[in-house]
């Protein structure tokens, strides 16, 4: 294999000068002219004179149809001018006249295809060019890379996913170019970054029947560029990028900020500290349904490629903890960027061009194993992702719907945002929300409580976090799980609910909107009822032994009891109408001492508490529905 012409095509193919000093051959006997104009023609490129060198190579071909070096070199200039189709028939050729007489033809041929989309033959030819082993590692590193993209892309356009994207209003599209969009949990409010001339700003619109026309974010936009945000469920706080902002903290470059929603509005944005922002580029990020993690873009030493995903957890007390890599299942040696964690706290979705896809920038999702770790990146397949850059891609709360930003018309320069409906292999969990206002139940004034959702399956704390001033708050829940709520504020009893997720399969999770009045501490002047349902209590079934997923709802009760010495507590235990008076009494009885044992055992003092079943006497619902009857079956507690 003449090795000299593989190094000279290899240098043609990555567009560099040609030498005219490099030997050639043919299969026949080329006369001295076809010779002649041959080394012409090599002259031309090496000058850079494309068009020309094609000219003679075909003025050699019409002297001499057989000089198999003209048809190969022929190719490789038609491939420097793009003029793909002209380049696979010269190439073609050549393989005719002799397809063992150079292997890179097969390498340029490969990618002569690709650029025609001709998927299918680019994997053939460039898998035979690899398997031969020829080549410098720079050249097989980029071969290989389009080899496995047209692998991918042969079987993709085979079977495309359901895509049917439609551009949102112009409420929120205009003649500027908007994108990176991002929603809150309720999809009532959507955040993108707008191109106002070369000043890049964030506005916001609200979803009533539609989305309204996008107000600017005020307090937090500026001259410079403000960009590649995230949004909390709840709308309350921002991440996002902004460069070359010296003179607030900033570590130079690209960082990134946050800002918090106040009564009063957006407070002034703030840098992270220096355990997130470095000297290199941080860009964006996205944000955990539980607030306590932030994944994002960067360049920062330790890297693998050119942009790798990170991560960061805020830590007891607040701080940030310094960020790590998420690894090589993730991080390729090329570049991932625009990463978004769906609330079901499960599911990765970015975008890279360096897994194997269409070409240039596609989008993927990973979803975290059971062990913690990221799984496999999935290409989201095609159409969703094309031979052009897909870059940015977030879904709503329930998975169904996904929002991103491509051209307004196909080939056109000027950026809108757009919805589809996703694949359902491509979905994440389905989370609901809840949604809700904490009041005093006698003076309906809105209070700021403590909140606490608890995972019942494992104990662990959820979500710990406060009411807004106006005593609202609003939690994602992934399905799944079962939760605790419990809200607590010092003065008052706490208040619980019960999230049942574990059987769901349902789709179209309805969220939770709950209205929550906190009884007051009982005290001589106190005219609120004391009565409070401890609603993560469970016994075993026609038993009084209490399940394990008790103990967060009791322990609780134990810390409020020890915060308020004089307080007593009266505990009630209640059955539903099934089974008989007596039978039911005597359960609703041996249920109620269970909890006042288990209090006792934590170190309440006895004559603080007493325990009493009613039975089935005080029903709360009907009896004749199986949600009636669960709500019948219940622990309750009067304080005095």
């Amino acid at each position: 294999m003449p090795r000299f012409l593989l190094l000279t095509l290899l240098i043609l193919y990555l567009g560099a000068p040609v030498s005219a000093q490099a030997t050639f051959h043919t299969t026949s006997t080329a006369t001295e002219k076809a010779v002649k104009i041959f080394k012409e023609a090599k002259t031309a490129i090496q000058e850079g004179d494309v068009a020309g060198a094609i000219r003679k190579f075909n003025k050699c071909i019409d002297l001499d149809s057989l000089f198999i070096d003209a048809f190969i070199y022929l190719g490789g200039a038609h491939k420097r001018a793009q003029n793909w189709s002209d380049a696979e028939r010269a190439l073609e050729k050549a393989l005719q006249l002799n397809p063992s007489y150079e292997i890179s033809v097969y390498a340029l041929l490969g990618s002569v295809e690709w650029e025609q989309n001709k998927f299918e033959e680019a994997s053939q030819h460039l898998g035979y060019f690899l398997e031969s082993g020829e080549g410098s590692e720079r050249d097989r590193t980029e071969l290989k890379k389009i080899y496995q993209n047209a692998t991918f892309a042969a079987k993709a356009v085979k079977n495309p996913v359901q895509f049917n994207p439609t551009r949102l209003g112009n409420g929120i599209n205009t003649a500027a170019d908007e994108y990176f969009p991002v929603l809150t949990a309720d999809a009532k409010t959507i955040l993108f970054t707008r191109r106002d001339g070369e000043d890049e700003n964030f506005y916001q619109s609200q979803f009533q029947s539609e989305w309204g026309v996008a107000q600017p974010l005020t307090g937090v936009n500026t001259n410079l560029n403000e960009g590649a945000q995230a949004i909390s469920p709840d709308g309350s706080w921002i991440v996002f990028t902004a460069c070359d902002r010296k003179n607030d903290g900033s570590q130079g470059g690209c960082d990134l900020y946050w800002s918090q929603l106040k009564q009063e509005g957006w407070t002034k944005p703030v840098p992270f500290s220096h355990t997130i922002n470095s000297p290199a580029w941080e860009s964006q990020p996205t944000i955990s349904a539980d607030g306590k993690t932030i994944i994002f873009s960067s360049n920062r030493p330790g890297s693998i490629g050119g942009r790798d995903l990170w991560e960061t957890h805020r830590q007891t007390g607040g701080k940030w903890s310094s960020p790590t890599n998420l690894g090589e299942r993730i991080n390729t040696t090329e570049s991932e960027a625009f990463p978004f964690l769906h609330p079901d706290g499960q599911t990765l979705y970015f975008s890279s061009n360096g897994h194997p896809g269409m070409g240039g920038e596609d989008l993927f999702l990973s979803r975290k194993q059971p062990d913690g770790t990221w799984g496999k990146p999935v290409n989201l397949g095609y159409p969703i992702n094309t031979k052009q850059n897909e870059v940015n891609l977030v879904t709503s709360l329930d998975g169904r719907t996904a929002y991103y930003s491509a051209p307004a018309e196909p080939n056109g320069t000027n950026i809108d945002i757009f919805q589809f409906e996703l694949p359902l292999d491509i979905r994440p969990k389905p989370v609901t929300y809840v949604k809700a206002i904490v009041t005093d139940k006698l003076s309906n004034q809105p209070l700021v409580a403590k909140i606490e959702f608890t995972n019942l399956r494992t104990g662990e704390t959820y979500m710990v976090a406060n009411t807004k001033k106006d005593g609202t708050f609003l939690v994602c829940l992934p399905i799944g799980q079962n939760y605790a709520l419990q809200i607590s504020k010092k003065g008052y009893l706490f208040h619980s609910e019960h999230f049942e997720l574990t059987s769901s399969t349902n789709n179209n999770l309805e969220p939770y909107l709950l209205n929550i009045q906190l009884n007051s501490l009982p005290d001589s002047n106190s005219q609120a009822s004391n009565t409070v349902i401890l609603k993560n209590v469970f016994f075993d079934s026609g038993l009084s032994v209490l399940q394990p997923e008790s103990n967060t709802e009791l322990d609780a009760l134990a810390n409020l009891l020890n915060e308020n010495p004089s307080l007593r507590l009266k505990i009630k235990g209640h059955t539903d109408n099934i089974g008989s008076p007596q039978n039911n009494l005597k359960l609703s009885n041996e249920r109620a001492l269970a909890v006042k044992n288990y209090l006792v055992n934590k170190g309440i003092e006895e004559q603080r508490l007493s325990a009493i079943g009613l039975g089935a006497t005080n029903p709360i619902e009907s009896n004749e529905t199986p949600e009636g009857r669960a709500a019948n079956r219940r622990t309750e507690i009067e304080a005095f």
